[in-house]
């Protein structure tokens, strides 16, 4: 038997989740078992504990979408991997749990042996997620600079990193004081506390530069400033509502400026929006960053399940600097 998390009902992230034992399906010919060695605690994780995320599985189930293990056995029939790779578990599965079997071909991305095993779980997610907003939204070239909110966040930090890759320049929105540094060593040009003259100080700090992308972690009113930043025609693309409040924005804006509001969802993109080709092709692209270390994230504490209540509760702070990751196979 393996210790796994399970929620059986939906409610405050931190109460709903309870650890079980939980014995490990069969490996068929074409399956591979994994040992999970890290699982990211993610907002749309606590979303889907919570009940509001978009998609919602059938209860009970195992949280987590992202994580990276070893390959612990293989079916009969498997040649893509073998035992002792390192691979990103595929998404279908909760992946809070100390081990977990696949179908073998549905593994697209295997990383090297070397190279931090916690910065590779998180792959998943979030820096596709920040590829999809830098690569798919506008059409930018090198020096265009483009403004975020939520830098400080893990999808700010990859787009810092990611843009620094592909030669853009970053403005980055904070919600409190005292980033500077932070945003300074994830990458960041320029870092910027929110606020209803947001507009006259990017002015200000970029020369007066056209920006034509915004990226809208936060929604409410900051939606709002970042359209004040944006050149006529510009774009706003919104990924979360860290605000809990709806996107706001003028009419004006609208209408006058052409300003555009759109969304970007990582699994609309995963679903329905590319093919394996292409879905594989940007994978290997980041995991090739991640393992030389040109993008990585903060993380501010590891859990072992046994303390799955006081990891999640800590991922439910919003003052963070850091990731909160699992560690399904340590001791504690």
């Amino acid at each position: 038997m393996k210790k796994a998390v399970q929620f059986s009902r939906t409610g405050v992230p931190s109460e709903v989740v309870e650890l079980i034992n939980m014995e490990t399906a069969t490996v068929g010919d074409d399956d591979a078992l994994i040992d999970v060695e890290a699982a990211a605690i993610n907002p749309s994780h606590l979303l889907t504990l919570s009940g509001n995320y978009g998609v919602q599985p059938e209860l009970p189930a195992v949280p987590g979408a992202e994580g990276t293990g070893i390959i612990g056995a293989v079916g009969k029939n498997v040649t893509n991997v073998q035992v002792g790779d390192r691979v990103m578990i595929p998404p279908y599965t909760g992946t809070w749990r100390q081990q977990v079997v696949v179908k073998a071909a549905d593994i697209a991305v295997k990383f090297p042996s070397e190279g931090d095993p916690i910065q590779m779980a998180m792959i998943m997610a979030n820096p596709p997620t920040s590829w999809l907003l830098l690569k798919t939204v506008v059409d930018l070239e090198p020096g265009d600079w483009v403004i975020q909110n939520a830098g400080n966040s893990a999808v700010g930090q990859y787009v810092m990193q990611l843009a620094k890759i592909y030669g853009f320049r970053t403005v980055n929105v904070v919600r409190r004081d005292g980033l500077e540094d932070f945003i300074a060593k994830a990458g960041g040009d320029i870092c910027a506390v929110d606020g209803p003259d947001l507009g006259e100080r990017v002015k200000a700090a970029t020369g007066g530069a056209d920006i034509k992308l915004a990226i809208d972690a936060v929604a409410g009113e900051s939606t709002q400033h970042l359209a004040d930043c944006l050149v006529d025609g510009g774009t706003i693309a919104n990924y979360g509502l860290l605000s809990k409040k709806p996107c706001q924005l003028w009419p004006d804006d609208i209408i006058f400026r052409e300003i555009t509001l759109t969304g970007v969802w990582l699994t609309l993109w995963l679903r329905r929006y590319s093919t394996a080709e292409e879905r594989l092709k940007v994978y290997n692209e980041l995991a090739g960053y991640i393992a030389d270390g040109r993008m990585h994230a903060a993380v501010e504490a590891t859990y072992p399940l046994a303390k799955i209540k006081d990891a999640v509760a800590h991922a439910m702070q919003g003052e963070r600097n850091g990731k909160v990751v699992l560690l399904p196979n340590a001791d504690g």
